[in-house]
């Protein structure tokens, strides 16, 4: 017999399970599946973002942080550290604690909110309008019947054609999370966050890190100003980077060797003893059963769905990196919540326009809204202010001086178009910009409000302030 429910979620990833939770607290009779498992085969709820992607990155980029800090920076401020020294399998597994603890508080949510988990893949097998079939594969085979379905299903790393990823020698993100010792030279195709965050952590611990990025632009996406600081600061800490470059035979023996031709056409060539690859994502359709129920995927795998989530088929919504837009595991959350309150009869929201970008590196890297490249290709006329973190008491005190915030403003109304942060603790300083942009505030609204004294928040305040040439300390 099946067992019924008001929606099936499949995929517990952030927008996943997310998604079952709101749908619970609507009082909508929810299940989830999810095949993720720990190497004990246990159930690991949380897809990429907490399995291998924004959490253990995070734990990593940590840790490696303060072992930099130990070795370079602690005599500074008069703490000296003799005898430092690595204990790369105690920082592994520190991270695969803090990944264990994710993977129990989602199962506690699960529990809490009265959702039925179910561990295994989950695809569709029919159905009609009102009554979707979904069948769970794992241990063991369950069979569901659903009004609705959350395709919540992520995505996976796209390797490069003809080298497979066998994450010993030739690493996706997973693999570059778990390299057992430190690599002497490290390579790194695409500078990208998790190129950098990766390249970033093993840096830090000691590796010569090489990496290769096909544009010739670096952090392309990013305000030219913010990608040209960060760049200088990045290859001054020692990374490395090569843009332009058109990447061709790669072989694998004792070592790895990258033939590449450099962005004037020369051909070059890179030994290394690992290789991160880098190059993107691809959304996660395969065995979802698309084709059973007439499931619409457009060329590249993607869940066809419209500005609500919904797809072709009735009642039967996707969201996450499995759909169109950026692949941000906050992203995904925001439209599970937006799906499940359509669901219930509310009127679920996303905007588009205000969801933040965070590179994780050191300096931190964080914007919303247009850059300035934008702006002028659009014809958009606009004043910018910026304020250095070198003026910024706060960040004297915590000796990490670099970057600034810039705010872009309407040349007319003043409403704030883009916040754009390089420096210490950007992925925080961020959220202000994000509230001022969906509350449409004026730079000055900014400027006027009150800021902590001293804190690295007022570098928002002065930039504000700069839009109307007129900051208080610089």
């Amino acid at each position: 017999m099946a067992k019924d429910f008001d929606v099936v979620v499949i995929g517990a990833g952030p927008g996943g399970y997310i998604a079952a939770i709101r749908c619970a607290q609507l009082g909508l009779q929810t299940a989830c599946i999810d095949e993720w498992k720990t190497s004990d085969g246990k159930p690991a709820p949380g897809g990429t973002c907490t399995n291998v992607g924004c959490i253990p990155s995070k734990a990593l980029l940590q840790s490696s942080e303060n072992y930099e800090h130990a070795g370079h920076a602690y005599a500074e401020h008069g703490i000296q550290v003799k005898g430092l020294s690595l204990d790369l399998a105690q920082m592994l597994k520190r991270k695969d604690k803090v990944v264990r603890q994710n993977n129990e508080g989602i199962l506690f949510l699960f529990k809490k909110n009265k959702i039925t988990f179910f561990h295994g893949r989950g695809s569709f097998t029919g159905g009609r309008p009102g009554a979707w079939n979904v069948k769970v594969t794992g241990k063991t085979e369950e069979a569901l019947t659903a009004k609705h379905v959350i395709v919540a299903t992520g995505s996976t790393p796209r390797a490069l054609p003809g080298v497979p990823f066998d994450n010993k020698c030739v690493l996706d993100n997973d693999g570059a999370l778990a390299i057992p010792e430190v690599p002497k030279r490290l390579g790194v195709i695409g500078a990208g966050v998790i190129g950098l965050e990766m390249g970033s952590v093993w840096r830090r611990l000691g590796a010569q890190v090489t990496i290769l990025e096909a544009l010739p632009a670096f952090l392309g996406a990013a305000d030219e100003q913010v990608a040209k600081e960060a760049f200088k600061v990045f290859t001054r800490q020692g990374l490395a980077m090569h843009l332009g470059v058109k990447v061709g035979k790669i072989s694998a023996g004792k070592e790895i060797k990258v033939e590449y031709a450099d962005s004037a056409g020369k051909a070059q060539s890179l030994a290394v003893d690992r290789l991160i690859v880098s190059i993107g994502r691809v959304p996660n359709t395969e065995g979802l059963g698309a084709a059973a129920v007439g499931l619409k995927l457009d060329e590249r795998g993607f869940v066809v769905v419209g500005g609500d989530c919904a797809t072709n088929l009735p009642n039967v919504w996707a969201v996450g990196d499995v759909v169109r837009g950026p692949m941000l595991a906050h992203k995904a959350e925001e439209e599970g919540v937006a799906v499940a309150e359509r669901i219930a009869g509310k009127a679920g929201h996303v905007d588009f326009n205000t969801i933040p970008w965070v590179i994780y590196t050191s300096p931190e890297i964080a914007w919303v809204g247009k850059t300035e490249q934008q702006l002028r290709g659009e014809g958009v006329a606009y004043r910018a202010g910026q304020f250095p973190f070198m003026a910024n008491g706060r960040a004297r005190a915590l000796g990490d001086t670099t970057g600034f915030v810039k705010i872009l403003a309407d040349e007319r109304t003043d409403r704030i178009l883009g916040v754009h942060v390089i420096g210490p603790m950007a992925s925080e300083l961020i959220a202000e910009a994000v509230v001022a942009m969906e509350f449409h505030a004026s730079a000055e609204d900014i400027a006027l409000i009150c800021h902590a004294h001293p804190s690295l928040s007022e570098a928002m305040k002065e930039a504000a302030l700069a839009v109307d040439k007129r900051t208080l300390n610089l």
